[in-house]
């Protein structure tokens, strides 16, 4: 009750303020003719703005398509990381015959002078075919699903070249010792 009687003094108190006049003829008429013509107005403002978007859209669109199918296919062939793709302990491995190996790799190019340098070029030659051999078995890795004997191929590798080096260095250190022990003779 206490809503009604708030009206009811809203009412009192604006009496007389209220606009009485009558509206003109086809004032209504009017009026929705213009609403009509809004409606038609804000429908082809948004067909516009829906054309005006189109292009930039389907240009956006087209370079991500573009920029997905480069990455599908970049990653379709898996990346033949070696024993260091496999596992924590292998990258370690890995990691040690690399390091064994350069090592081995300074040492023999120590050695290096006229007499040992076509000894040295075709050690370099024999590890390259070995390099060759253990970039192809990365991809027989990949291919096999982590073949446990692709693994032993490969440390096996490693093994070959870590050989090949003390070997060859092996035989320049003989050699420079034979020729100490010679000159110190023919003295």
């Amino acid at each position: 009750m206490k809503q009604k009687d708030d009206i009811d003094q809203l009412f009192e108190r604006l009496e007389g303020s209220f606009d009485l006049q009558e509206t003109p003829d086809g004032h209504q008429k009017r009026f929705l003719e213009k609403l009509e013509n809004n409606d038609r107005n804000q429908a082809s403002n948004k067909k516009e703005k829906g054309r005006s978007l189109w292009k930039p859209l389907s240009i956006a669109a087209s370079i991500v398509l573009l920029i997905s199918a480069g990455l599908f296919f970049q990653k379709e062939e898996p990346e033949a990381e070696g024993l260091a793709g496999i596992s924590p302990e292998m990258e370690e491995t890995q990691s040690f015959f690399v390091t064994a190996i350069n090592v081995e790799l300074e040492t023999l190019k120590s050695f290096e002078n006229e007499d040992t340098k076509a000894l040295i070029a075709d050690t370099l030659e024999r590890l390259q075919v070995l390099e060759d051999e253990y970039d192809s078995l990365k991809i027989d890795l990949v291919e096999s699903g982590q073949d446990k004997r692709v693994i032993a191929a490969m440390i096996s590798n490693f093994q070959n070249r870590i050989e090949l080096l003390q070997q060859v260095i092996e035989t320049i250190e003989e050699i420079r010792t034979l020729k100490a022990n010679n000159n110190e003779i023919i003295i």
